[in-house]
């Protein structure tokens, strides 16, 4: 990783407190108090000044580089829970979904503050995705089904991978050759993707499925040179999978560790964290296997982090 002045690391979850935390020595450096509701999840604008934070009927969004406890902008008239907000690479506009049955796109230019596209699916949504070509969403509800949601021209498609098994975190790894789901029986699908240029929306072809975990699947993640792929579950364990043939390269766990609801590899593919229910965050060596770091403060569980070690976008 890069040394810690460039290192953006926050976590939250159940507690009601986002944790800014020191990735190298472990400390605690900042704490915001989120009073509304849990954070359901986190992420770091592409400008890495902003983190956002999604919890029940809002989003707050508060500032990285400043003591300001507050949010400086709030996205309100939400309902419900939501699950995974994202942003354009260019920070252009955030994109959110939820158990409201709908994925949205929040203009970031406009000062208005107010959803400005919307999708809308049958069933609550647990997973969002933006392909790298920055011009399709995949969203996956909880009835199992995968949508491409092609911006570009508003067409979409669907997919049923499993039925009646929700989808819980969708991925495309960063060269977008593969996209990977896992749901919550603990099985992971795999799709070859083509096309997927600015000008033609992308195609799926099944490529494998991976019964990567015996109990609810909770997210999967590609690492940033593509040839990784994790998985985290409510088994305690996150498995790391060689994208080559998508074999089972080690699996990272440790005495005292709950479910593992979210994970971030660094900008060098050589480190995970993980963000755990037993309350504490990890830095994983993805190599040995070894825990290099724990983070503790938190006073529940842990559900979703942000993690940025690379230049700003």
């Amino acid at each position: 990783m890069d040394s810690h002045n460039d290192v953006l690391f926050a976590t939250a979850g159940y507690d009601h407190t986002i944790r800014f935390w020191q990735a190298q020595s472990g400390l605690a450096i900042r704490t915001l108090q989120h009073p509304d509701s849990q954070v359901n999840c986190l992420a770091f604008t592409p400008d890495r000044a902003g983190l956002a934070a999604a919890g029940h009927q809002h989003i707050r969004m508060y500032d990285v580089n400043s003591n300001n406890p507050n949010p400086v902008v709030n996205y309100d008239g939400i309902t419900k829970n939501v699950m995974q907000c994202g942003f354009h690479t260019d920070g252009l506009w955030m994109y959110t979904a939820g158990e409201d049955k709908t994925a949205k796109i929040w203009d970031l230019r406009s000062s208005r503050m107010q959803c400005q596209r919307m999708f809308q699916v049958e069933s609550p949504i647990n997973a969002i995705a933006l392909h790298p070509n920055q011009g399709e969403l995949i969203v996956g509800d909880q009835s199992g089904a995968l949508h491409l949601w092609d911006l570009r021209t508003d067409h979409n498609e669907q997919l049923i991978p499993e039925p009646d098994a929700s989808i819980q975190s969708i991925n495309v790894d960063p060269d977008a050759r593969y996209m990977a789901a896992i749901n919550n029986k603990g099985a992971c699908y795999i799709w070859s993707l083509s096309n997927g240029t600015s000008e033609r929306v992308s195609t799926l072809k099944p490529k494998t499925r991976v019964a990567a975990h015996k109990k609810y699947g909770l997210k999967c993640l590609f690492s940033p040179d593509s040839c990784l792929l994790a998985t985290t579950s409510a088994d305690a364990t996150v498995k790391i999978w060689n994208t080559a043939d998508f074999s089972l390269r080690t699996t990272l766990e440790t005495e005292g560790q709950r479910w593992v609801w979210d994970c971030a590899f660094s900008a060098d593919s050589q480190y995970l964290v993980t963000a755990s229910s037993d309350g504490n965050a990890r830095l994983w060596n993805v190599e040995d296997g070894d825990v290099r770091r724990a983070y503790t403060g938190h006073q529940k569980a842990i559900v979703t982090l942000a993690f940025h070690d690379s230049s700003p976008a």
